[in-house]
């Protein structure tokens, strides 16, 4: 570790300048040999790192993203020249190319500390040893090395033997228990930072060989954290701890504002959207007008949360317009959930004994005008047939029906089952 320290010694210098005017701030507070003057420089310097490095972090952000939608094609680019190795590194660049993604802008702000992490650690060092280094004189030497957070000096490690813990004014119990303590809370802060990003902020429809690296990270980096930890002093220790911390609750704010598409985290984004608008009436806010407006533009592109999310101001009322904005509406909005219109609903089917009673109730009623003027005529032929004729004969009606024997009127059709 030292040697690899050594490799950034040209940097020492601004970084112990940052540390000593910080310490200036806080020693008038605190007091210059205070442990919590040099604690608290070494937290302000890694506040300032990372608020410097703020836009290497959205494009850590924006290039997993696109990472993440690129998988599938970049398993079919896999699959389909598998057997050249040399265009399917050429269909690759391409694909980057076109989709402006960069495969290392995820590592960009763990590279862009790398050399602020080693010059402090070889400030620490030169501290420990009792050396000069930077802007650190001989006094403010003698003030570092006077230094304790909770006991344990600041350029202390868990693996010092007792003889040189003796010399910074230190016992091994106290550096043990600070040193371990302090392990554990770097080891925690990773792994739940790397949880979160998989567990809330990841879309879980595309299955994808990156979402397995990204879960064997999760649990890689607090193991190796925890060993490279017993040979960082407490003040790398402090550095790196507050670095995790910041990294959590950074990502933590992006997971809420900005979430993946088609991730939980979206999905409660969305329903905090539709609290505020039934609340207010009105889309709060430029970062949830922006995301509305990115909605309405996908159209029938978009995923079941955003749907979900347009059915729900549909129910309220409430159109989603294409500037972010929402108004509303007498008549349901459908046509925001994919152009669609609501499906028309089929007449539920007849069993076959309805279909038939049905059949027969309608013939019955068209039967019975006609059944009715028989009848009249019948009568009629009958008063006729009783008077006598010519030949004293009755009249052929009669006869007829003597002979018909059948009742007047329209006949039931029989049963299908007796035919």
């Amino acid at each position: 570790m030292d040697t690899i320290a050594s490799l950034f010694s040209f940097i020492t210098t601004p970084v112990s300048w940052v540390i000593v005017q910080f310490h200036k701030v806080y020693g008038a507070l605190f007091g210059d040999d205070s442990g919590w003057a040099w604690g608290l420089s070494i937290v302000s310097l890694v506040v300032l790192i990372r608020i410097c490095l703020i836009p290497l972090f959205v494009k850590q952000i924006k290039s997993t993203r696109n990472m993440q939608v690129l998988q599938p094609k970049m398993k079919a680019i896999q699959e389909r020249y598998k057997n050249d190795k040399q265009r399917q590194s050429e269909e690759m660049m391409k694909l980057y190319k076109e989709t402006g993604t960069n495969p290392l802008s995820s590592c960009l702000p763990i590279l862009a500390q790398s050399p602020f992490f080693f010059a402090l650690y070889h400030v620490l060092s030169s501290i420990a040893s009792g050396k000069k280094i930077g802007a650190i004189n001989q006094d403010l030497l003698d003030s570092a090395r006077q230094a304790h957070i909770f006991g344990a000096p600041l350029a202390a490690k868990f693996t010092d033997s007792v003889d040189k813990l003796t010399s910074l004014d230190a016992t091994l119990l106290d550096v043990r228990v600070v040193t371990a303590v302090m392990i554990v809370l770097m080891s925690a802060s990773q792994f739940f930072t790397q949880r979160q990003l998989m567990t809330k902020n990841v879309d879980l429809t595309v299955k994808t060989p990156y979402m397995q690296q990204q879960k064997m990270l999760m649990y890689i980096f607090p193991v190796i954290f925890a060993v490279m930890g017993v040979n960082f002093p407490v003040g790398v220790l402090v550095y790196w701890l507050t670095t995790n911390v910041w990294t959590m609750g950074q990502q933590m704010y992006v997971i809420n504002q900005n979430p993946t598409p088609g991730s939980k985290a979206q999905d409660a984004y969305l329903q905090r959207v539709l609290k505020t608008v039934d609340s207010r009436g009105q889309v709060r806010g430029r970062t949830q007008r922006r995301t509305v407006k990115a909605i309405v533009a996908k159209g029938p592109d978009r995923n079941d949360i955003e749907r979900k999310f347009i059915t729900g101001l549909s129910k309220k009322g409430l159109a989603a317009q294409e500037d972010g904005t929402v108004q509303k509406s007498e008549t349901a909005v459908i046509e925001a959930e994919g152009g669609a219109a609501p499906k028309r609903q089929q007449p539920k089917r007849q069993t076959k004994a309805k279909r038939q009673t049905a059949a027969t109730a309608s013939g019955a009623a068209k039967d019975e005008p006609e059944a009715g003027s028989k009848t009249s005529l019948e009568k009629r032929d009958a008063s006729q047939d009783d008077k006598p004729t010519s030949a004293g004969k009755p009249a052929s009606g009669s006869s007829r029906q003597a002979k018909s024997g059948q009742r007047k009127g329209p006949q039931r059709p029989k049963h299908p089952s007796k035919k």
